[in-house]
């Protein structure tokens, strides 16, 4: 179980800071909630507290685990398929496992082939998506700002083309 003031992970979300825990009844059944503060797009989200094995509710990464993020978006563009449909459906796997990691990797893969060649109007959501949730986890990892965070990001990829 979290406690006020953790920050964790909404996979397909992203990260944020839990405010409080409170018992609400939705549809006729009282259950505890998570109210977590979303810090991209000033969001609250009530996430069920006995769902969030489920859910894949997760801690923040450490800021020491960044470092390895960084590495994934220096890194080259990992084999895709050539099929849109199947490149959609394999990152869109990625991203909802929560795996920070694999989520670089979709931000990177998509950033090196945007730079290629421009993204279809899904992947090119797909993209602003997943590079939202790397963003919002990464400001709670290191205490940075969503600026400059995404400013790291684009200059990272950057050196990988």
């Amino acid at each position: 179980m979290f406690n006020i003031g953790d920050k964790i992970v909404y996979p397909m979300h992203g990260a944020g800071i839990i405010e409080g825990i409170e018992e609400r009844e939705i549809l006729g059944e009282k259950r505890k909630y998570y109210i977590v503060r979303m810090p991209i797009g000033d969001m609250k989200v009530m996430i069920p507290v006995d769902n969030i094995e489920e859910i894949g509710i997760r801690e923040v990464i450490k800021d020491e685990e960044v470092e390895k993020v960084i590495d994934i978006l220096k890194g080259g563009s990992t084999v895709m398929p050539q099929n849109w449909n199947r490149r959609y459906r394999a990152n869109m796997e990625k991203i909802k496992s929560g795996d920070i990691y694999e989520i670089a990797a979709v931000v990177r893969n998509l950033m090196l082939r945007d730079a290629e060649k421009t993204l279809s109007t899904g992947e090119r959501k797909m993209l602003n998506s997943a590079k939202q949730m790397l963003i919002s986890e990464i400001v709670l990892a290191i205490n940075s700002s969503e600026e400059e965070t995404e400013k790291l990001i684009d200059e990272t990829v950057k050196c990988a083309y």
